[in-house]
């Protein structure tokens, strides 16, 4: 009799307790259909967790497939634990990013911080040294006191554990929206430079190569983590805080430079990170990529107590642990290298030729599963979308008040600068940072050589919600643009698909044109998906967030000499590439005068952004420009306040523009500062004004001059965050 008192497969199956753990009758059927017989307590788990959202993408892989994988640069894409991109000299960058939505939400210190960890395991467990993190947020309005505890907490997590673990966050991006109220996105993203030779794979495969365990011993927290990922947020939700991981930065510290040891022994096989459904998805998803058999021998693995049940091992998401599979008979080498950084670690099973995810505790049969259809064979939703007849009637900008209109939006939290909150980052350990955070993609240089990697991570779920397919387009072509501004070459993108529940029509609709606009731009920018993650069902019984598509995008600096020199002086002069049309569907203005989204037809002309982004990157690399910038949220008044105020610079310049479209924001414009004595070899390049010595801010149009103090703009460009987070109710 078993030392584990769970419930039996028939009552599993009388009382349909398989639904309490996500699974469908028909899913639950095709389990039965697998097995040849019902699954016991631990069998449905394994297959719950695998078979979720989260680890299997069943309503989102039809979408996924649209995106171009492979190209000139791309040494590895999707199905290992993170995208390895030729950087050439033999060297490769290495880059994902992943969400942790809803641990947040409910526990936005420990979810954020887990999220930061897990996400620098992957690129760890590939053998890349991470190098520089990033992250996506996304928050309810800062008027809302329950959202200044969210951002709190989970910008404290952030910086708590990359902080601690010694790799700078350099670059991100803040929204907020009440549509995000009791639902915050957080998606984090990790890059890594290796060494072509030293990439690994989760692979188990040799029969009798044996399995090891590394990290901190297995506890309850994190059980069902990724079924809890993969449902909506209501008020039960706070009541699974125990599915919330706890994060250990100073052992991820030591985890990961055991890892990086280890991967140069060439008795190594394979190894992955234990992430969302811990040993469960390591181990299985291993072994399937091996086309390999595996046996656990669970009474091995390092628990934090007594009595955690093959149940809670296999689906506890404990943090800080790998799974790696090595040579038979070497396995006291790694055993030791792992006792020279102090991690617990032991060796829990091997790799046989049967086919079959077995799970034993004392010879007592947990489960014994067929490996393939485990991790392959879940199953795959395509549901029927709908497109809602939508009001796409003009909005009248024309009575706009320039002056209110723009300090309303310079001071809202989503526009002001966020140096409050990335000032608790460190952005410059390991020495490298050469473009921190602040107003454009990070650069971090590559130890030991001239070059450099720039990377930017963005969304614009206004755009997607306005129109998902412009709007899909146009997530893509603001990453690339604002890698395009310091002179990188594109190389590759990451994905988060940040969506409602597919469940829904509409949601389902957006899924499928905003994917669509994606890949297009994918093929056009020249830009392949080699990683990512989706994220579903992140509404609560209020509303559902806008779809939030987030782009991590990296690009490569050949020789950084022109960086030393690339900031703007006093006396440069200004210009404005690309047209400025009444662009305002999913504006900022929009949001600002009219609250909703009116879903007014804007469109991104792709053919342009590249010959376009060539001619912006070449002057950049031949020393003709000091500064560049996409114009983004708020339009060209707010880009160019956002560069009198960062730089604490005077400007004087002129446009031909209404006073609405001071705030229009067309898409592929660039603002560029010119150094003195020299030109900009730009197609369509106007010049509309210089900066000065006098530290005045001035912007002219026919029919309004706006003028400020540039100390005073900077006052309120960055004062709004903290006049927000120190406010009382």
């Amino acid at each position: 009799m078993s030392k584990f008192i769970e419930p039996s497969s028939e009552e599993i199956k009388a009382e349909r307790l398989y639904q309490d753990f996500g699974l469908t009758d028909a899913e639950y059927e095709k389990v039965c259909d697998i097995l040849e017989r019902e699954p016991n307590f631990t069998e449905v788990g394994i297959f719950s967790v695998m078979w979720s959202e989260h680890c299997s993408y069943k309503h989102s892989k039809p979408f996924l497939k649209q995106f171009p994988t492979s190209g000139e640069h791309v040494l590895m894409g999707p199905g290992e634990g993170a995208g390895v991109v030729d950087i050439g000299d033999k060297q490769a960058v290495v880059f994902k990013v992943e969400s942790h939505n809803h641990p947040s939400a409910v526990e936005p210190y420990q979810g954020a911080a887990t999220g930061v960890g897990g996400i620098i395991r992957d690129i760890v467990s590939i053998g890349a040294r991470p190098i520089n993190l990033l992250n996506s947020l996304r928050f309810g309005e800062l008027t809302e006191k329950q959202n200044r505890r969210l951002l709190r907490g989970v910008v404290a997590g952030i910086g708590g554990y990359g902080n601690c673990i010694g790799i700078p966050t350099t670059a991100g991006e803040i929204e907020f929206d009440e549509r995000y109220d009791g639902n915050p996105l957080v998606n984090a993203m990790c890059v890594g430079v290796i060494d072509h030779d030293m990439v690994q794979k989760g692979t188990a495969k040799g029969t009798g190569n044996s399995v090891i365990y590394v990290g901190l011993k297995t506890g309850r927290d994190g059980i069902h983590g990724a079924t809890f990922a993969s449902e909506e947020l209501n008020e039960e939700s706070e009541s699974k805080r125990p599915s919330v991981q706890i994060g250990d930065p100073f052992v991820g510290k030591k985890l990961m430079e055991a890892t990086l040891e280890a991967i140069t022994y060439k008795e190594l096989v394979g190894i992955q990170d234990m992430g969302a459904a811990g040993l469960t998805s390591s181990s299985s998803e291993m072994a399937a990529k091996g086309k390999s058999g595996i046996h656990l021998q669970l009474e091995k693995v390092p628990v934090r107590e007594e009595g955690i049940s093959p149940y809670e091992m296999m689906l506890s998401e404990t943090q800080e642990r790998m799974l790696l599979v090595v040579e038979k008979g070497t396995e006291q080498k790694f055993l030791d290298l792992f006792e020279d950084y102090e991690l617990d670690s032991a060796v829990i099973g091997e790799v046989t030729d049967d086919d079959r995810f077995l799970l034993t505790y004392e010879d007592e049969v947990f489960a014994d599963i067929p490996v393939q259809p485990l991790a392959d064979e879940a199953p795959e939703y395509i549901l029927e979308g709908e497109e809602k007849a939508y009001n796409t009637s003009r909005n009248d900008y024309s009575d706009l008040d320039v002056e209110d209109t723009f300090n309303r939006l310079f001071t809202h939290p989503t526009i002001a600068s966020k140096r409050y909150l990335y000032e608790q980052y460190d952005q410059q350990v390991g020495a490298n940072t050469i473009i921190k955070p602040g107003l454009q993609s990070s650069v971090v240089r590559v130890e030991g050589t001239n070059k450099a990697i720039a990377s930017t991570i963005d969304g614009e779920a206004r755009y997607v919600f306005n129109q998902p397919y412009e709007g899909g387009k146009m997530v893509v072509a603001e990453a690339y643009r604002n890698l395009i501004s310091v002179g990188a070459k594109p190389l590759a993108m990451t994905d988060c698909l940040n969506y409602g529940s597919p469940e829904k029509k509409e949601i389902y609709q957006q899924l499928i044109d905003s994917t669509k606009g994606m890949a297009e731009a994918c093929e056009t920018l020249q830009t392949p998906v080699v990683s990512g993650n989706v994220s579903l069902y992140n509404e609560t019984p209020h509303s559902s967030i806008f779809p939030t598509p987030v782009v991590g995008m990296v690009g490569l600096i050949e020789d950084i000499d022109y960086l030393r020199d690339f900031t703007p002086q006093p006396d440069e002069e200004i210009y404005l590439v690309g047209d400025t049309r009444d662009d305002f569907g999913g504006s900022q203005v929009e949001k600002l005068i009219y609250g909703a989204v009116n879903h007014e037809f804007d469109s991104i002309d792709l053919s342009q952004e590249v010959e376009k982004g060539e001619q912006i990157r070449t002057a950049i690399c031949n020393g003709q420009a000091s500064h560049v910038q996409a114009v983004g949220k708020g339009g060209l008044l707010v880009s160019l306040a956002r560069l009198s105020a960062y730089y604490q610079l005077g400007l004087k310049v002129s446009l031909n523009v209404s006073n609405a479209q001071l705030f229009s924001e067309t898409q592929g414009r660039y603002l560029i500062t010119v150094k003195k004595g020299q030109t900009l070899p730009v197609d369509n390049a106007v010049k509309i004004g210089s900066l000065i010595s006098e530290p005045k801010f001035e912007v002219t149009n026919e029919q309004i001059t706006l003028s400020r103090d540039v100390k005073e703009l900077n006052q309120q460009w960055e004062g709004a965050i903290p006049q927000c987070m120190t406010t009382t109710d």
